[in-house]
């Protein structure tokens, strides 16, 4: 039976529905996180603390000629000795769908804080680290990474 409405018919109305709830499903999957989305990351971790400058190297290709395999290299300048040392290294992403890439603990029993991965970017976007100390200082770098095909999709 017809619906009176336009024309329509049972079906031709639920393929609609169902079309509609699948780009609503897509749409949200295909968000990206931005600036604020990194910060409120950080924020839930840390609060309000200070974000100070140095101690970090961030080693990533200035440009990316594919972004499913981005090398990512990170080390924190500490003595890493039981009073100074690094406790956490954490990544994030400001233009992939999560912002959270990887976070790492350490102790003194590591005698360096290093680390490297490799990443999936979206797009040209920033990749944020934040160290924190034993001492509960944080210290921030970041880098701006030119993706040239995207590694989520693009």
């Amino acid at each position: 039976m017809s619906s009176p409405i336009a024309g329509l018919t049972r079906r031709s109305t639920l393929t609609a529905g169902a079309l509609a709830a699948f780009a609503s499903l897509l749409g949200s999957r295909l968000a990206f996180a931005d600036e604020k989305a990194v910060m409120a990351e950080i924020k839930k971790l840390y609060g309000d603390k200070p974000l100070g400058e140095g101690k970090i190297k961030l080693d990533v290709p200035e440009i990316a000629e594919n972004g499913l395999v981005v090398p990512v290299n990170v080390e924190v300048e500490s003595p890493m000795t039981e009073a100074d040392y690094v406790k956490a290294v954490h990544i994030y992403a400001d233009g992939n769908p999560q912002p959270g890439i990887v976070s790492y603990s350490f102790t003194p029993a590591c005698g360096k804080a290093s680390a490297a991965t490799r990443m999936r970017l979206a797009q040209t976007q920033n990749i944020v680290c934040v160290a924190e100390m034993s001492n509960g200082a944080l210290h921030m770098a970041k880098a701006n990474v030119k993706v040239t095909i995207g590694g989520c999709g693009g």
